[in-house]
């Protein structure tokens, strides 16, 4: 998938949480609540993190030179694990501690009505961004799960806004639910337990994200039905008998390096040869768009001939 659906998704996000980081801390120095305080840092994190994904794509966007020849796809990768980084750092570890100090020395909210206008109307506003990240990422998720998505989309930009999003919901929820209890119990601790739920869903969240991305970044190969794909394109081509063996690898979300040992026949002329693979490239590429790099090598089919 191009940069430009996730792009949006991005942008979306960032505009959603810029005004929400605003309200949030409005909303914090009113009432003295940590859930809005945390809630508050968990929203610039986000658009900082935003800001990070836009940046990622920039650099993406080099052109290869002599030091990086297959590219700079690979920055995407690396700073959706800058961003899960933020996350854990400036999301959750502080919620976990502010959240802390919130129950262990609790303090009466002021004006709690007005917290629960805001993070209402930062749940609509959180709302739109999710649906525009699901909206952009439907039409690569196919039949799968949105788990699955997130585990086997090579696109790093979606699952990490998707997550986020989604994580910013059920955090929205979490405060409402702290700030909520205060006003029903007249005790100021369920607002710092809102805050620690809040810090340890965002270290959850971090966690998976990180797992992802450093798996990305180590490089991963194509997806199982991507393999098929190639290697059904390499089996029809004419003068090709069989897969020897096949190595690919993403080199950044668009571009997969794929290196693959094609077994011929034996009375293979050179001639043959050179149109064999040059049709195998043009199958690969029309089953796997994202295959931008091909290397095959010719080998006579012992199998057959022995």
């Amino acid at each position: 998938m191009s940069a430009s659906g996730s792009k949006r998704a991005i942008v979306a996000a960032l505009l959603a949480n810029a005004g929400i980081a605003a309200a949030k801390f409005i909303g914090f120095f009113i009432t003295g609540s940590s859930s809005m305080l945390a809630e508050a840092v968990h929203s610039v994190a986000d658009t900082s993190n935003q800001g990070l994904l836009l940046f990622g794509q920039r650099e993406a966007s080099k052109k290869p030179d002599a030091l990086h020849q297959f590219g700079y796809g690979r920055s995407r990768y690396f700073y959706s694990f800058v961003v899960a980084l933020v996350l854990f750092s400036l999301g959750s570890a502080f919620a976990l501690y502010e959240g802390y100090e919130k129950i262990v020395h609790p303090h009466e909210l002021t004006s709690p009505v007005i917290a629960v206008a805001i993070l209402g109307v930062a749940i609509c506003l959180e709302s739109y961004s999710f649906r525009t990240a699901m909206v952009e990422s439907r039409p690569i998720k196919g039949t799968g799960s949105w788990w699955r998505f997130i585990r086997s989309s090579r696109n790093p930009e979606l699952p990490v806004v998707l997550l986020e999003d989604t994580g910013a919901l059920i955090g929205l929820a979490f405060a409402l639910a702290g700030v909520g209890l205060t006003i029903l119990t007249g005790n100021p601790v369920w607002d710092g337990v809102g805050t620690v739920c809040i810090g340890a869903l965002l270290g959850v969240i971090a966690v998976i994200l990180m797992i992802e991305m450093h798996s990305a970044l180590i490089g991963e190969g194509a997806t199982p039905q991507e393999d098929q794909a190639i290697r059904a394109a390499l089996e029809q081509t004419a003068h090709v008998d069989r897969v020897i063996h096949l190595r690919t690898q993403y080199m950044g979300p668009d571009d997969m390096l794929v290196g693959a040992k094609i077994a011929l026949a034996a009375e293979t002329d050179l001639a043959t040869m050179a149109v064999a693979i040059d049709a195998a490239e043009a199958a690969i590429r029309a089953a796997v768009p994202a295959a931008t790099v091909i290397y095959l090598e010719p080998d006579l089919d012992r199998a057959v001939t022995s």
